[in-house]
């Protein structure tokens, strides 16, 4: 079963955090909450990682995966990005977005859409991840925490253990979360392409 830590949502413990941190460098499968709804994540250089979460998720290899990063400036070393698409990140992040943008050879080539060679990159606004991701020094590579078969994500700590605790090997509990997923927009075509609308405003990219 998963290690369970009970972590403060606005005020996250430093000990617990670097414990969380610990355990993700050691190739843990992580579950977190976010501004949006759980997450399940891990080290990016963890090849085992991305079968882990599909084989959760029920998805296939030409799901995008997601990277979660502190800042702009690192969303910048892991994508392509042009001064349309930096305006619009600059403007939209941290929030609940999930942006789509062509990957750099920062990246290994296992975390790209196999044919687009893209992925989902964000900042996300809570205090848990961001501290989480300060620790790592470094971004996590997640995914929305959506079982097969459900209409939402999963949003409290105590269902994920009941359900798949023993899948992981960390649950996060900052309380209840959202139960919403990010919205996800494609930057790639030029203009702002919804892919998914979720917590997100649409406004900002005249999708709505």
């Amino acid at each position: 079963m998963a290690e369970l830590l009970a972590i403060h949502p606005l005020d996250p413990q430093p000990r617990l955090i670097r414990q969380a941190a610990e355990i993700i460098r050691g190739g843990g499968l992580a579950a977190f909450p976010t501004d949006s709804a759980y997450a399940l994540g891990g080290h990016l250089g963890d090849a085992a990682l991305l079968d882990r979460i599909r084989h959760i998720r029920g998805v296939d290899e030409r799901h995008h995966f997601t990277l979660m990063c502190r800042d702009l400036s690192e969303i910048a070393t892991y994508a392509k990005v042009d001064n349309a698409q930096y305006r619009l990140l600059k403007a939209n992040t941290p929030g609940s977005y999930t942006f789509i943008l062509e990957g750099t050879k920062e990246l290994p080539r296992r975390v790209l859409h196999p044919k687009r060679k893209t992925i989902g990159l964000r900042v996300p606004d809570h205090p848990l991840v961001l501290a989480l991701l300060a620790e790592l020094d470094e971004p996590l590579l997640s995914s929305t925490l959506m079982l097969p078969g459900d209409e939402t994500p999963l949003c409290d700590a105590e269902t994920i253990e009941a359900r798949i605790g023993g899948l992981l090997d960390l649950i996060i509990d900052c309380g209840p979360c959202g139960a919403q997923a990010t919205t996800v927009v494609n930057l790639t075509g030029g203009v702002p392409e919804l892919v998914r609308a979720g917590r997100g405003s649409l406004a900002p990219f005249g999708l709505e």
